[in-house]
């Protein structure tokens, strides 16, 4: 099996898997999507009673939505995950008491009136783990109303909720073949208009393929082509795959974890089929 990028950016993730199967596509899809750890806010506090200000003026702890709404919104905040320093809670020394090694702590603190973001929440300890992603808008508070709330992040996987799901829309397809019969092809350019993707292109009195990667196989310059000169046809070993993430995780970070979890568990398979030929 070969792996070659085609695009690879902090969030996004594309690639051609050669000598591959859609079995093996499909395996990997579900290990990016349900077990690749990554931080989420799992556990919320909210500030009970008056919350005053510097000049000693009361604010209402409440806001427009349901503490459960908040705290969902919170939940799917993408946090700065580092997982060659973070180990699992219930893994980790401190006997899931929490310390830096496996949570992160956050405090969120505004007055209304004003609209409260992601980058309102405040790391406690590290200011390398403050929310990247810093314009998610959470709740908008009015006058006299105010927010003030402790937030515990923790390592999970998409498995245990879609909060710790570290690749989003992760899928994959054929890769395609496209065939040009020069001798059939009346250079018409139909095929180029047509196309929803604009894999082809009309260079030089002639019809050539310019993005091959982009061919969703949907066979529409086929059908307009009179005179039969175009074929696309599936690469049964040659699959497209891509994927992105919230930011989280860095896409190649993603990858390559979830490579190395797929090789674990092939080889835990093989060492138990061993155990039963003997």
């Amino acid at each position: 099996m070969k792996i070659d990028i085609i695009e690879m950016t902090p969030t996004k993730a594309q690639f051609v898997i050669t000598d591959a199967n859609p079995a093996f596509a499909n395996a990997l899809r579900r290990t990016l999507t349900a077990d690749v750890p990554k931080m989420a806010i799992d556990n919320v506090e909210f500030h009970l009673g008056p919350i005053m200000d510097e000049k000693g003026t009361a604010f209402e702890s409440i806001s427009p939505l349901f503490d459960e709404i908040v705290s969902h919104r919170l939940s799917l905040i993408p946090i700065p995950t580092d997982l060659d320093t973070l180990t699992f809670r219930a893994k980790c020394t401190c006997g899931g008491e929490g310390c830096p090694n496996c949570t992160i702590m956050y405090s969120l603190n505004k007055k209304g009136p004003c609209m409260v973001y992601s980058g309102d929440l405040e790391p406690i300890g590290d200011t390398k783990l403050r929310i990247k992603d810093d314009l998610i808008p959470i709740v908008k508070l009015s006058d006299d109303q105010a927010l003030l709330v402790y937030a515990t992040a923790e390592l999970g996987t998409g498995k245990q909720h879609a909060k710790w799901q570290a690749a989003i829309g992760a899928g994959y397809r054929y890769f395609a073949k496209i065939e040009i019969d020069l001798a059939k092809c009346d250079v018409g350019g139909s095929c180029v208009k047509v196309c929803p993707k604009g894999v082809l292109a009309k260079e030089d009195k002639k019809i050539v393929v310019k993005h091959l990667e982009k061919c969703n196989l949907c066979g529409s310059c086929m059908e307009v082509c009179d005179a039969g000169a175009i074929k696309v046809v599936p690469i049964s070993t040659k699959l497209l795959f891509r994927f992105e993430t919230d930011g989280s995780l860095p896409a190649k970070d993603v990858l390559i974890h979830g490579l190395k979890t797929l090789e674990e568990r092939f080889e835990a398979l093989r060492e138990q089929i061993s155990t039963l030929e003997e």
